[in-house]
């Protein structure tokens, strides 16, 4: 972020060396990276320990030093050595920002400077040019630039999501915020290449992913990823789930300067997701127990009743749908189910290789859980009838159900329509038995009607549903 900034900065170690600038530094000092970084700043800029503007600049770092606080230079002369061996006149304003570690000490300074050579000629000259307007706008605005600085600084640590800027081949840490330090477990990883500061990630295959990243100029996005991270405090390797990219950094025409990498540890929403699995594996286990010995009572109960045989059939293949319906909620962690697995899944346990006689058609939809099981009995039901008695009595027959929503009402509808034919002549009951009325009853009233039509040709059921929010 500091990179890309217009205007000049440069971090100092304690002991004054130049850690590490931005372009905008470089281009000001006219100096190139490789031939001052590393350097003492003073080595890098001699100038005689005797003048004021050396004693000048010497107080204010070790005032920062010493105390821990900001500490500015309004104004301050200071000479550039040119690349032709001469010297350019300049004056600047500098701003020195510590940057503490952990352990509230100072690391780093950060020295932001402007040239105001402009300003200070225009002061010199303001009574005879009358240019004072002029000079306090350049002025307002180098406190503008400090003020966006300090905030700029401040977003960057106190962001929510972790954040690291990796420079070079090697991928120095160049900036890190608090995030991103607590996600690594260290705090003194500054100026370290990606391999010494991190190793326990090179064999993850992460280096290579960054490798490729610079290369490429193509950013790399990770999801959901794993990665095992070790604590400086000796606690053993951590597992952590990160969504997080690898951006590249562009620097005009040189190509990828750096890396940004930013995202979010998930790693509590990965730990919930397996505790509500297993939750979810542990209900289902449950219900089929129950379902089983609710089959195993229903079966001593018809055991003692004479001529219970067909009964004790009808029961249990109610009994199935209702175990299968609970099988399809439960691949969905009992969220919304497909309504063409609904439909599929029941006509097919009910009628097995029949289900090749079955045209089955609409747009994709998902129901929420209480309307997927009343619509699976329904079905079930559909079909036991279809196999006694209707369309699937005779090897001619056959049987289609198609769906479409009705988006034209305040509250979308589904409609479904079973439709038989090519069976014997349908007659409408003199009385309706109890799978006729589960079929008519099968949806709530507050989840939508059912309607039955028993046509000479077959037997056309319509089924309207409300579709509430969750099913899409």
């Amino acid at each position: 972020m500091l990179g890309l900034s217009p205007n000049p900065y440069v971090i100092m170690d304690t002991d004054l060396h130049l850690v590490w600038m931005n372009e905008a530094y470089l281009r000001a000092t006219m100096r190139q990276r490789e031939d001052i970084i590393g350097r003492k700043m003073f080595d890098a800029f001699p100038s005689d320990p005797d003048t004021e503007s050396f004693r000048q600049l010497n107080r204010s770092l070790r005032r920062v030093l010493g105390t821990g606080e900001v500490d500015e230079i309004a104004l301050i002369r200071y000479d550039i050595a040119r690349p032709d061996g001469g010297l350019d006149v300049r004056f600047w304003s500098a701003t020195h920002t510590p940057l503490l570690g952990d352990d509230g000490k100072v690391e780093y300074i950060l020295k932001h400077t402007v040239d105001v050579t402009e300003l200070h000629k225009l002061r010199q000259l303001r009574d005879e040019m009358g240019v004072v307007r002029r000079a306090d706008a350049v002025e307002a605005r180098n406190r503008d630039l400090q003020e966006e600085s300090r905030r700029m600084t401040e977003l960057f640590e106190q962001a929510p999501g972790f954040v690291a800027v990796l420079e070079g081949p090697e991928h120095r840490f160049r900036m890190t915020n608090e995030a991103y330090r607590e996600l690594v477990g260290r705090s003194d990883i500054l100026g370290l290449p990606v391999r010494e500061a991190l190793p326990e990630i090179v064999d993850q295959g992460f280096v290579d992913i960054l490798n490729t990243v610079r290369a490429t100029g193509e950013p790399y996005v990770g999801r959901r990823e794993q990665v095992l991270l070790e604590s400086e405090k000796g606690e053993g390797a951590s597992k952590r789930f990160l969504n997080f990219i690898f951006q590249p950094i562009f620097d005009g025409d040189q190509g990828v300067s750096g890396i940004m990498v930013q995202g979010y540890d998930i790693t509590e929403e990965i730990e919930f997701e397996e505790r509500q699995r297993l939750l979810i594996n542990e209900l289902n286990h449950r219900v089929k127990n129950t379902l089983a010995i609710v089959q195993g009572l229903a079966g001593q109960s018809f055991g003692t009743v004479e001529g219970s045989e067909e009964a004790k059939a009808i029961f249990n293949g109610r009994l199935q749908a209702l175990a299968a319906a609970h099988n399809l909620l439960t691949q969905t962690s009992w969220g919304s189910a497909s309504l063409h697995d609904i439909v599929t899944g029941s006509a097919e346990a009910t009628a097995g290789d029949l289900i090749q006689r079955f045209d089955i058609s609409g747009p994709p939809l998902t129901l929420p859980p209480q309307t997927s099981v009343s619509l699976a009995m329904i079905v079930h039901e559909l079909c036991t009838n279809a196999i006694k008695y209707g369309a699937l009595s005779s090897d001619s027959g056959s049987v289609s159900v198609h769906w479409d929503v009705d988006d034209s009402k305040r509250e979308p509808t589904l409609r479904l329509v079973w439709s038989e034919s090519g069976g014997p002549p349908v007659e409408e009951p003199s009385r309706r038995g109890f799978g006729t009325r589960l079929i008519s009853r099968g949806l709530s009233a507050d989840q939508g009607e059912v309607e039955m039509e028993f046509r000479p040709e077959g037997l056309v059921c319509t089924i309207t549903a409300r579709l509430v929010e969750e099913a899409i």
